[in-house]
């Protein structure tokens, strides 16, 4: 019958899902705890570098808060 299926599709989805979510906590455990953040437009990269000064540690993922900005 067509549930004989649900057991194969739930490996299927299981083992299909385990790559984008191992993805994400390796990004957060190597970056500080924080997400990975891609530069997709000039824009994007500026906020990097400003992140980056503005950290006073030369990373982006170090936030200081508002008293580290000049």
């Amino acid at each position: 019958m067509w549930y004989e299926i649900l057991p194969g599709f739930g490996i299927m989805t299981v083992c299909l899902m385990v790559p984008g979510i191992a993805t994400t906590y390796i990004h957060r455990f190597t970056n500080g705890g924080k997400a990975k953040r891609t530069t997709r437009s000039p824009y994007y990269c500026y906020l990097l570098e400003r992140d980056k000064r503005v950290s006073g540690t030369g990373a982006h993922y170090h936030s200081k808060g508002l008293e580290n900005i000049p």
